[in-house]
């Protein structure tokens, strides 16, 4: 046997050991953090038992990807239409990068590693083949696939650059910094350097064979980069020998680079390039935001709710290997930007890790490969709650995340010497305050590139806490209790849910009577439409006048409709996010009643909360799905346009429009509320830097309305600031939460002399009506 066989030989068996022990471990690593996921629970297939088992059509069933089990002809053609979209959203959102391009400069700079490392994987087979072999692979246009690796090469070795840029100089706040961090910097741009490195020598130590390789120059127009190195090389006084030996050390340089890297993704962040895609197919298909039901019925059921990370579903945890950590869902959060504990990226990192490091203890398979760390002293990740954000932004008007990203750094450590089966998720990984600040605005979903969903495990572990526990917030259980007293938060009596409909009529006393669905019942008619009050709208003094004006238009439109009067409950949307499941299954169930009773088949409202409990929720506790259900602004908007509501008289306003999360991020609208804006005549719309679906929560969902926030800036506080640096007259809202919350702000900011919150129907009535 040759020397250069025997060379060739010795080759072939390392590379086939080093190769296969990546892969083995690879796949160890892979499988055992499958495994920690698969101890999560099945995605419940079935809700909660129907209201009256014997009806067919309270059968639903919402499986792991939201496919519902509905055989009407109208539900199957909805699922099939869903089937054939999943492909082309999935592809637009792995392959387009529709998210992660929302901010444009790091979109792109990931687009160019993204693409850059399906491309480059071309170009490695080919290295390492050509190391074995001697010869190249047959790719067609060789010359030119040369070419497009370079360019790649050098594409990708700009990104890392100012990837290294954003993170280390520019120090974006969202941005984690330290040697974690750095690894992959350091993996990327090594295999851009082994590649380029092992084509130079690889020229270099060719250039002995070629008559001219003494003094002819070696830089060839298909391999720039390369080629250009090569003749560098030469002329620093590398021969052709050397250049045979460098070859040699980078060509096993770039393999082990490449097979550590295979090893070291799935024990990191990016593992997310495995399960991203994974993640984001899976992703649930129903409305966004709409909360899975609990059987509360469930004899077996030790507890409700998620009180240990392996309750959680199986699709949760997948979420948690998900997160590449890139802070998008922090940065838009309303709580981290105004100083609070919780982090939405925190949250998924910190169950992500006790998820690892439980998984281990029960499965007793280490989820390090190899396992560095045998035989060392156990220890789990924990919080010490010792670190509290300091709000350090110097004015209301300012957000930043910088004291939350410090504080949540500073907490989660490792404990030394404690086992993580004796840790509490609520308390030693979440804590309560993290849980109990949240709004459930759903913007860090919405900007999530990898499809996670925060809020529904947000909700889960409330739940556990309600449920379970029994441990609230005083001000959260007192608004509960009122809740199921009296049917509203602030305990007012019940009798007086209807006395709205007597003051309507006292203050417009030429309207026409408002009519109750009883009452239209007993003179055997049946009206379009139901005005659902909605309890802010029955009970709040300032919220009444929401009700009144879009009462007033809605008979000046000729549209006939009735209202529920004493017959209504409160939507149990608060009791939902506050965690309590029963009280609002129980809320649900005789709102459902009621509607069933009278066959209401539309329904507007005045709350957004009220409309997604309504429109998303209440169909998997017996609502007919056929239903129709609206907001009053986009009732009211196709009112105007087709020309039953005219608004003629000028307002002379300018009027910054702020949108509520539950209308906006969760059901998508928000072209109707303008629209009736750009109609009134003299009003001028404006629009604040964070509008549409980057709003800033008004800093009431989530229940948070009955609560007092704790620690930082007031998030109304912010979001008004926000507005008022517009130079408006008027700061325009839909909902009766938002538009308590922007007076309040204002109040803060001693505005009131200039500044006005006012509901879009307030503004258009108005204007339609001209008495103000």
């Amino acid at each position: 046997m040759s020397e250069h066989a025997l060379t060739l030989l010795i080759r072939w068996v390392f590379f086939v050991l080093m190769t296969s022990t990546a892969l083995g471990c690879f796949y160890a690593v892979v499988r055992r953090r499958a495994g920690y996921m698969l101890l999560g629970r099945r995605a419940q297939r079935k809700p909660p038992p129907p209201l009256d088992p014997a009806d067919p059509e309270n059968d639903q069933s919402d499986d792991m990807l939201g496919i519902s089990s509905f055989t009407t002809n109208a539900e199957l053609a909805s699922q099939a239409a869903s089937w054939f979209e999943r492909p082309a959203e999935w592809a637009v959102q792995v392959f387009g990068h529709r998210k992660l391009l929302k901010d444009l400069r790091s979109g792109l700079m990931h687009l160019v590693l993204f693409y850059g490392f399906i491309v480059l994987q071309f170009g490695a087979a080919d290295i390492i083949w050509k190391g074995l072999t001697d010869s190249a692979l047959p790719y067609p246009a060789y010359h030119g696939f040369v070419l497009t690796q370079e360019i790649t090469v050098t594409l990708v070795l700009l990104a890392i650059v100012y990837g290294t840029f954003r993170r280390y100089v520019e120090r974006l706040k969202r941005l984690k910094r330290g040697w974690k961090p750095s690894i992959v910097l350091w993996f990327i741009g090594g295999l851009m350097a082994t590649v380029l490195l092992t084509q130079a020598f690889d020229r270099l130590k060719e250039s002995a064979a070629a008559s001219e390789g003494a003094a002819g120059s070696l830089y060839a127009s298909y391999a720039p980069v390369s080629s250009s190195l090569a003749d560098g090389f030469r002329a620093i006084g590398f021969s052709p020998d050397a250049g045979r030996v460098l070859y040699e050390i980078f060509w096993w340089l770039h393999l082990a680079v490449l097979l550590g890297f295979l090893v070291y993704v799935p024990q990191s962040k990016h593992f997310h390039i495995f399960t991203a895609p994974v993640n984001l197919w899976l992703r649930r298909r129903t409305p966004p935001g709409r909360l899975a039901p609990l059987d509360l019925e469930d004899e077996e059921a030790e507890s409700f709710g998620v009180g240990a990370v392996e309750q959680f579903t199986q699709k949760q945890l997948l979420d948690l290997y998900a997160c590449v950590e890139c802070g998008r869902c922090t940065n838009v959060c309303p709580t981290a930007s105004t100083g609070k504990l919780l982090s939405p990226m925190h949250l998924i990192v910190k169950l992500r890790d006790h998820l690892t490091e439980k998984g281990a203890a029960i499965t007793s398979k280490s989820p390090w490969v190899p396992d560095l760390n045998r035989g060392a002293p156990a220890g789990a990740h924990a919080m010490s709650v010792g670190a509290v954000p300091i709000w350090t932004g110097g004015s209301s008007a300012t957000t930043t995340i910088e004291p939350t990203m410090t504080a949540q750094k500073q907490a989660w450590h490792v404990q030394a010497d404690t086992a993580v089966t004796d840790l509490a998720l609520i308390g030693d990984v979440m804590t309560e305050s993290e849980l109990w600040a949240c709004t459930t605005c759903r913007n860090c979903e919405d900007q999530c590139p990898v499809g996670n969903e925060h809020v529904d495990k947000i909700i889960d572990l409330r739940r556990y806490l309600v449920l379970t526990e029994g441990r609230v917030p005083a001000e959260a259980q007192r608004a509960m209790q009122n809740i199921e007293r009296q049917g509203n938060p602030w305990g007012l009596p019940r009798t007086e849910r209807a006395a709205w409909i007597a003051a309507y009529e006292a203050a417009v006393p030429d309207a026409p009577p408002v009519r109750t669905m009883r009452e239209a019942a007993g003179r055997g008619e049946q009206p379009e439409l139901l005005l659902w009050a909605g309890t802010m709208g029955a009970y709040d003094q300032r919220s009444r006048k929401v009700l009144f004006a879009v009462v007033r238009l809605l008979q000046q439109a000729g549209v006939p409709f009735a209202v529920l009067g004493g017959e209504e409950k409160n939507s149990g949307d608060t009791a939902r996010r506050l965690g309590n499941e029963l009280l609002f299954q129980t809320l649900c169930a005789e709102n459902v009643a009621t509607l069933q009773r009278y066959g209401i088949r539309r329904i507007v409202t005045i709350c957004p909360h009220t409309f997604n409990a309504l429109k998303n929720e209440y169909a998997d506790f017996g609502l007919e799905r056929t239903v129709k259900v609206e907001h009053h602004t986009m009732l009211l908007a196709r009112l105007v346009e087709d020309g039953s509501l005219v608004p003629v008289v000028p307002l002379r306003e300018r009027v910054v429009y702020h949108d509520s999360c539950y209308l906006g991020r969760y059901n998508g609208v928000y072209d109707a509320p303008r629209a009736l804006l750009r109609a009134i005549p003299g009003v001028r719309l404006l629009e604040m830097e964070r509008n549409r679906a980057n709003g800033l929560c008004c800093g009431a969902g989530g229940g948070l309305m009955w609560m007092e926030e704790r620690g930082g800036v007031r998030v109304n506080e912010a979001r008004t600031a926000q507005a008022l640096e517009t130079s408006p007259t008027v700061i325009g809202s839909a909902c009766p939460y938002c538009l308590t919350m922007m007076e309040d702000g204002i109040k803060l900011h001693d505005a009131e002399s200039g500044v006005r919150a006012r509901d879009v129907a307030e503004l258009l009535a108005e204007s339609v009506f001209g008495d103000g």
